[in-house]
Order: C-alpha cells, then sequence, then structure tokens
C-alpha cells in the first residue's frame, strides 16, 4: 500500500501499543491495502467491552476501482475496523480526492454516523475537515469528506521535536475556538487527538472527524464539554513537551514516567513557556494536582478561549536576516578584460589621458563651435529686443487683459476639501450563516485610535474560503454629503472596495442597493471616486483578506471621510 496521506481523515489512530481485535487487510488482486490496523482509545486498551460482539457485520466487500453512486472510485483502503472501513477516492464529477467512510446500512452505528455526518455538514465551519456527503444507498452507508494533501498531522510534526512557542499558541488558539464553536452548535469530538488535527501549508489549523469519528467508534460521554477540553490540554501539553501527559505512551509520543503524577510541562523540559505550561494544566483533568500558582480549571472549551485571550499574547519570531554574499567583481567589470591581472602587491602606473582637441581636425572644430555660439548670442539678443518693443506698444491692452484674467481666476477657486465626521455604522455580512460579524466592535473602526479595530472572523483562504463574496462596514455620515475621499487603514494588506448607497436619505437593506465607485490594495488606502459623488451611507466592502496571525481575517483600524 502507498504511504498514508496524513490528511487522511483516519478514525483508528495508528499510534497504540496493544493491537486491537480488528481484521487484518490481506494481500488481494483487488489491491486493498495489506496492513494491520490499530487503535488508542483508552476503553478499549483497557479491555473494554466494544457495543459489537463476534457477531458485528463484516466490512463491505469492496475493492480498489469501485464506484459509489457511479461517481466516488475508490482509490486505497487506510483504515478496515470494526465494521467499516475507510478509503481514499476520486470524485470523478468534480475530479478531486475526497476521503469515503463505509460501513453497513444494518450495522448498529449506522444511524448515529448518518445523523453525525450531517449535523457536522451543517456546521460548515472552515476550521474542520468539510463532510461533503452522507448517504444511504441500498446495503451501504457512506459518509464523504475532503481530502487534504498539503495538511501535516500534528502526529508527524511532534516526531522531530516540540513544536516552537509561537506555533504552540496558535495551535491551541484555533483548536480551542474551533471547538467552542461547535460545542455552540451541539456538536463535541471526543477523540480529539494529534492524528485529528492538522496544520495546511498556510499555518491554518484544521480539526478533523467532529462527531462523526466518535460515531463510527460507538463512543460517547456524559461531559463533552470536559472530554473535549481536557483532549485539547494534552494536545497542548505533547506540543511543549514531545511527551504524552499520561503514563502509558501513545501517538507515537512516550508517557511520562510512572509514579510521579502529573506534572507541569516546564517540568518536564527546560524553555518550555510558563503561560502555556499553566493552561496546559488548567485544561487537564489532574486530579486536584496543579500546583497553587495556577488558577482555576478550565472546563469547556468557551472557559479555555476566554483563558487564552487573557494571557499577553505570543508574537511571531522575527525573520531571520541573511546577510546576502560579498559581491565578487571580475577582471572584466574593472576595465582589465584582455590584459593581465596585476599581481598582488605591485602598483600599476595609471596611463595619463592624451591632451584634448591638440591635433588639426581639434583646432577646427574648436573654431567651428566658437563661430555658432557668435552666431546664436547674437540672434537672441536681436529677438529679445524685438520682443520687448512690441511689448510697450500694447502696454494697456496688456494691463486691460491681466486685469479680466485675475478677475477670472478669483472666481474659479477650487473647494477646499474637509474632514466630515462619521455619525454611525454597522457591520455588514448579507452573504454570512448569521448575518453579523462582531457588531459590536465596528465604532472601534472609526474612533481615531489606530490601537482599536474591527475584525472579521478567521477564514481558511484569502477569499473568505470561497464561502461569501466578502464583509465589510456600512457608515452612516449623517445626510447627504458630497464625498471626495475615503482612507481606511488596515491590520495587513487587503482588497477593498468602496460602495455608495446613493444621494437619498434611505439606507440601501442589500448588496444590490450599494453601487461600486472605487477600489483599491494595501495597508492603508485612499478611496477616491472617478466622479462626483453626493451620499449619505458608503459601504467599506473587503473582498480579500490578508494572512493575520496563522489565520486569514480583515482588520479595520481606522476610517476617514473627507469632501
Amino acid at each position: 500500500m502507498a504511504e498514508r496521506s496524513t490528511a487522511a481523515v483516519d478514525v483508528a489512530d495508528n499510534s497504540g501499543d496493544e493491537p486491537l481485535t480488528a481484521e487484518t487487510d490481506q494481500s488481494k488482486a483487488d489491491g486493498v491495502a495489506n496492513n494491520r490496523e490499530r487503535d488508542t482509545d483508552s476503553d478499549e486498551a483497557q479491555g473494554s467491552p466494544t457495543s459489537e460482539d463476534s457477531g458485528k457485520p463484516s466490512p463491505p466487500e469492496l475493492h480498489s476501482g469501485h464506484k459509489l453512486a457511479r461517481r466516488y472510485r475508490l482509490e486505497e483502503c487506510v483504515t478496515r475496523l470494526d465494521g467499516f472501513s475507510s478509503w481514499r477516492a476520486v470524485d470523478e464529477k468534480l475530479r478531486r480526492a475526497v476521503g469515503v467512510h463505509i460501513l453497513p446500512s444494518d450495522h448498529v452505528r449506522a444511524r448515529s454516523v448518518l445523523a453525525a455526518a450531517r449535523s457536522s455538514a451543517l456546521l460548515g465551519d472552515p476550521r474542520f475537515v468539510q463532510v461533503l456527503d452522507a448517504v444511504e444507498d441500498n446495503d451501504l452507508v457512506y459518509v464523504v469528506h475532503e481530502w487534504l494533501p498539503d495538511a501535516t498531522e500534528l502526529t508527524a510534526l511532534l516526531a522531530s521535536g516540540p513544536l516552537e512557542v509561537y506555533d504552540a499558541y496558535q495551535m491551541v488558539s484555533q483548536v480551542a475556538a474551533a471547538m467552542a464553536a461547535a460545542h455552540r452548535e451541539g456538536l463535541a469530538h471526543l477523540r480529539l487527538s494529534p492524528t485529528a488535527v492538522l496544520r495546511t501549508s498556510t499555518g491554518q489549523w484544521r480539526i478533523r472527524g467532529l462527531a462523526v469519528n466518535a460515531a463510527l467508534r460507538g463512543i460517547s460521554s456524559d461531559s463533552p464539554q470536559r472530554t473535549d477540553t481536557e483532549a485539547i490540554g494534552a494536545l497542548l501539553y505533547a506540543t511543549l513537551t514531545q511527551r504524552w501527559p499520561y503514563e502509558s505512551d501513545a501517538h507515537g509520543l512516550a508517557g511520562l514516567p510512572k509514579d510521579i503524577g502529573l506534572i507541569p510541562p516546564d517540568q518536564v523540559r527546560a524553555g518550555v513557556h510558563r503561560g502555556l505550561s499553566e493552561l496546559a494544566m488548567r485544561a487537564l483533568a489532574n486530579d486536584g494536582a496543579t500546583a497553587s500558582r495556577h488558577e482555576s480549571p478550565c472546563t469547556t472549551p468557551e472557559e479555555l478561549v476566554k483563558a487564552i485571550s487573557e494571557m499577553p499574547r505570543i508574537r511571531p519570531p522575527e525573520p531571520t536576516y541573511t546577510a546576502p554574499p560579498t559581491y565578487q567583481r571580475t577582471a572584466y567589470q574593472q576595465g582589465a578584460y584582455g590584459r593581465p591581472a596585476p599581481h598582488p602587491g605591485v602598483t600599476q602606473p595609471v596611463p595619463s589621458p592624451p591632451p584634448p582637441l591638440q591635433s588639426r581636425t581639434g583646432r577646427a572644430l574648436k573654431w567651428s563651435v566658437s563661430a555658432l555660439l557668435i552666431a546664436a548670442l547674437g540672434l537672441g539678443s536681436w529677438q529679445l529686443a524685438d520682443a520687448l518693443m512690441e511689448r510697450g506698444g500694447k502696454a494697456d491692452d496688456q494691463n486691460q487683459t491681466q486685469t479680466v484674467d485675475g478677475d477670472n481666476d478669483k472666481g474659479q477657486k477650487k473647494p477646499v476639501s474637509r474632514p466630515i465626521s462619521i455619525a454611525g455604522g454597522h457591520d455588514f455580512d448579507p452573504f454570512g450563516r448569521d448575518g453579523s460579524e462582531y457588531p459590536e466592535n465596528v465604532s472601534k473602526a472609526y474612533d481615531g485610535d489606530p490601537a482599536t479595530y474591527w475584525q472579521t472572523s478567521h477564514y481558511a483562504s484569502a477569499d473568505f474560503g470561497r464561502l461569501k463574496q466578502g464583509v465589510g462596514i456600512v457608515i452612516d455620515l449623517g445626510k447627504v454629503q458630497q464625498v471626495g475621499k475615503v482612507a481606511v487603514s488596515f491590520g495587513g494588506d487587503t482588497s477593498v472596495e468602496l460602495r455608495a448607497g446613493g444621494d437619498t436619505e434611505s439606507e440601501p437593506q442589500s448588496f444590490g442597493g450599494y453601487t461600486k465607485v472605487a477600489n483599491g490594495s494595501g495597508t492603508t488606502v485612499e478611496l477616491r471616486p472617478d466622479e462626483t459623488l453626493k451620499s449619505r451611507y458608503l459601504l467599506v466592502w473587503l473582498t480579500e483578506l490578508p494572512l493575520t496571525d496563522g489565520q486569514f481575517r480583515g482588520r479595520v483600524t481606522d476610517i476617514k471621510v473627507t469632501s
């Protein structure tokens, strides 16, 4: 079998020490993988019974090349376990790689897997690997999900050592925020591990298997928020120490020494960031072993997000500057081409230039140039005298003309530009799921303080993860006024459009009610309409977002309007 992609949604973690009683894939002519999958579920590793006994349904007998719904062609089996199988496949309709979980329709978990997959798909959060389809077709149930070829598992990242402080901070910030959003919608993961967390090539952290992995394994919890919060704490502990925070080894990481209990990361490894060390201990369930210097434990992802926001912000490391190599001048550049290079230590004589224009031709050239100069001076003097005499004869006419021109200049003064105060504003998100993006912070975009700002949600790419056309702020000038320029400052290189709501007092209620009058990009953009613009309502519309702190999000720090 070809090496498994780190971006596959693999519901069986191949990192435990004890193999399960899973079926072993045998090499067959159909190309199914020849490997044994193992799992690190704590219940199963300790011998706890699963929801199926020996009479559980066998995995569907499928093979490479088989098509589902005459669309999804199976390519490689990556997991065959507990009555289901997981495959890397190709969506022949859209010509893209996808992942597929397959189980018999009479499987005891088939209904719960379908329900979990459909709930996860409705969330639509780009921080999670997206469920694309969930189907019951005759005797099969299958779930189709994204396949991210450019993503790397956290397990693979930790194989070479602990993460840098900034990377660990970004991981726990993004994962905690994503899980808080999922729990607000009633969804839990219950199987967060280093194999379920991926980092894309752009630095974005993604979570795979939301709700679906637990449903496939028949896992439930009486306190799902606490379970996921503790799992996030374990992930942070591992990124800081390259150790699993329990006595047993797991996910390719060594556990803690036996009989010492759960000790803080900064006692396991020197140089660990103390704030992140304390954060990991607050998230882990450690039976009261938290040191006295730690604050109250975090029992939900929401509390963990709040604790992260109260920490001093960890900045990305400064880029290292590498001095360019010393520029080597060649003999040709030094004017020595075709001549032997001088010996070191020997002073070379500098040849003196020949005296200029000493030949007969040179002397003739000097006299010719002198004659031309004398002729030019004479002609210029004659023209100047003629012009002065002509001006003296028309002095009255000229004075009258100058007076008239002066009056015209006074009558054509350009209007003076002046600042226009902003009476109010609100966020504008007509293509979003809930139609709102941080409305409580909109006033910070025009309060005159560059240290405050309004920002968007974060997205998987600069084009809003292809979820929407854009998002922006509507500003109210109080009345219809002539607008000459709108200056907008951003926290990062941002593409923006200026749209106007017309010369009426009523505010447009849809995106189509605003007309584009200018556009630009950069960190400070001056938007000047091509034609005279009178309007009361202006829309500052962001169309492309910068990469900020490892995620794509727009940030408006200042808006100024002048006439």
